[in-house]
């Protein structure tokens, strides 16, 4: 990966883009130390501090959330409507049709899906402003709390909004996408903050100093089970028979069709994670309500009920992210078109029907691999104790966040070098 990166900084081009990329970056780093006025940081921090679901939101805002700033909303109200919008391709035809009209359609989707996101920005922010507000956390620095309160809300709002333009920027003018490379660097300032902070306990209690080593044995572990599934994929021989044209003759080749075993690589448990915060955030409009303390104890993180429900719902979107990527019947249309065929399958609907079989079978195993990941991580990070902040800091899903992202940023790396190298043969 290093030396991709470096051969990566030697193009003019990818340097622009991989400075360009950095400079947003960095820029969305600023943004996450940006106060709001009229929130009280100090008691913002502890009372993120103690409770379990607003601080997995804080890690993933880089902990943006913790200290009452600007980005506190961070990527997330994005990819919840990134969520939706799929969900809604499936039962509303005219999202379907926008798939299919080529640079238009998907300027309307876009288009659709930055409003949702704005609007599902406001209850975010709504919903964070009334928790702060009923905790006594806000200042009436406006003349009145409500007054504040709106204002709060407002700058919030404002904050998502120009983190979403910020990963778009990413994803159009420099290297990766935007929002997971977002996630990426706010999933990392959180552990190195909480790094720092145990490292810095260590003189006092020599205990930590095991709790540290055991946290990077155990992150070490996760990091290669992850990278070595990643890499992992069944590959399907395609012979293609030989053609006489004229005086020439084409076919006679063969090839593959690659299928990865985690094809939606960290999308699955993205969607079955958001999908879980979500109840939670409008629940606590009512932080007094049945469902909300319900809520807050049955499903928070470490329940046996939301290992269960989060196993099922990555099972549901691992099966459901398979089916938007690949389809068997198209593939099979195709090989069948340029005279192509699997070896011991007929063209056809058979071969459609063999691709489907293999796909779902490889799927199974991915979505049991991103399931197992989500209770490895709470079960050997008991072993640690409850001392440590690492064991909050680092969660499965942002282990598998990280691990994927890098992948996709080094391969990305490598198929623009490859695009260089190539051009002279393409014209």
């Amino acid at each position: 990966m290093l030396s991709t990166f470096k051969n990566a900084f030697l193009d003019k081009e990818l340097r622009r883009r991989i400075l360009l990329t950095l400079l947003i970056l960095f820029i969305y780093r600023l943004g996450c130390y940006v106060p709001v006025p009229g929130l009280n940081i100090s008691q913002v921090n502890d009372y993120i501090t103690g409770n379990s679901f607003l601080q997995i939101m804080a890690t993933i805002t880089g902990g943006s959330l913790s200290n009452g700033t600007l980005f506190s909303l961070g990527i997330i109200p994005f990819i919840n409507s990134f969520i939706i919008m799929q969900l809604l391709t499936l039962v509303i035809p005219q999202l379907e049709e926008l798939s299919h009209k080529g640079d238009e359609g998907i300027r309307k989707r876009t288009q659709i899906t930055r409003i949702l996101a704005i609007a599902l920005a406001l209850v975010q922010a709504i919903g964070v402003v009334v928790v702060f507000n009923n905790n006594g956390l806000v200042d009436a620095m406006f003349g009145s709390t409500v007054v504040t309160c709106i204002c709060i809300v407002l700058i919030l709002i404002g904050g998502s909004t120009l983190v979403m333009w910020l990963g778009e920027r990413i994803t159009e003018y420099g290297v990766g996408n935007g929002t997971s490379l977002i996630i990426f660097i706010g999933i990392l300032s959180s552990v190195g903050i909480n790094i720092v902070s145990t490292i810095q306990l260590i003189p006092n209690d020599i205990k930590n100093l095991w709790y540290l080593l055991g946290f990077i044995l155990i992150i070490v572990a996760i990091f290669m089970f992850i990278v070595f599934v990643d890499g992992a994929e069944r590959k399907i021989p395609v012979q293609y028979a030989k053609q006489v044209k004229g005086n020439k003759m084409y076919g006679g080749q063969s090839t593959f069709i690659p299928m990865k075993v985690n094809a939606g690589g960290v999308m699955p448990i993205i969607f079955a994670s958001s999908l879980l915060m979500f109840p939670q955030m409008i629940a606590s409009f009512w932080p007094d309500s049945k469902f909300y303390i319900w809520y807050s104890n049955y499903m928070g993180m470490g329940s046996w009920v939301y290992i269960v429900v989060m196993s099922v719902l990555i099972l549901f979107f691992a099966f459901f992210y398979s089916m938007i990527q690949f389809d068997p019947e198209d593939v099979a249309k195709n090989i069948q078109r340029y005279g192509g065929f699997i070896p011991g399958i007929r063209p056809g609907k058979p071969t459609g029907d063999y691709l489907s079989r293999i796909n779902h079978r490889i799927t199974l195993f991915g979505a049991i691999f991103l399931a197992v990941l989500t209770l490895v991580p709470s079960i050997g990070f008991k072993f640690l104790g409850n001392e440590t902040s690492l064991v909050n800091a680092f969660t499965s899903t942002g282990m598998l966040i990280v691990v994927s992202v890098a992948l996709e940023f080094n391969k990305q790396l490598e198929a623009q070098l490859l695009q260089k190298h190539t051009k002279g043969f393409l014209k």
